[in-house]
């Protein structure tokens, strides 16, 4: 099993993530489609070839085929529109966020899949990314749904440890 894996190739100093690992996806209460989109997202959002090599089999098989590129897509989307609307908060001159971003986004609006899903995967890689602009995007879009606290922090607890273990491995594969 791919969770096990990961758990076994993490050095004793991140006993925490292992029992994170095991707890955000090995016992989550999210339906099975948010939680292997969440968690095949956000390993690909990591950009880490250990962790996606682990969870992405075990996701794919848990996922339909639209779900499964939906979650992909999500990630990519993500990866460009983080580091836009990032910057544009962080640039001082805020006249950058009144001009026409020109970027392609056609999949927010038709990702193939229940659009809560698909919105709750973009705020996961948001979170991995750190762009604050599209956590509070995406999250508006999940509570005005009716999709509850608790889902939300759920899957952003995915993000962090997915993003942690991953940080964890390639640091690790750079020290041996």
């Amino acid at each position: 099993m791919a969770l096990d894996e990961l758990k076994a190739a993490l050095p004793d100093y991140a006993k925490d993530l292992k029992l994170n690992l095991g707890s955000v996806i090995g016992n989550s209460d999210l339906p099975e489609q948010q939680l292997w989109g969440t968690v095949l997202a956000c390993a690909m959002a990591t950009g880490s070839s250990a962790v996606l090599r682990e969870l992405e089999p075990e996701a794919k098989s848990h996922l339909s085929p639209e779900a499964y590129q939906a979650a992909k897509g999500a990630a990519a989307i993500m990866a460009m529109n983080n580091v836009y609307y990032r910057t544009l908060h962080l640039l001082s001159d805020k006249e950058y966020g009144t001009m026409r971003a020109g970027l392609r986004m056609n999949i927010i609006g038709n990702p193939g899949v229940d659009k809560v899903d698909f919105e709750l995967w973009c705020f996961a890689v948001s979170a991995i990314n750190g762009c604050g602009q599209c956590l509070d995007s995406h999250e508006g879009v999940l509570r005005k749904a009716g999709v509850e606290r608790e889902v939300v922090q759920a899957s952003v607890k995915i993000a962090a440890t997915v993003q942690a273990v991953a940080s964890v491995l390639d640091a690790e594969a750079q020290l041996a």
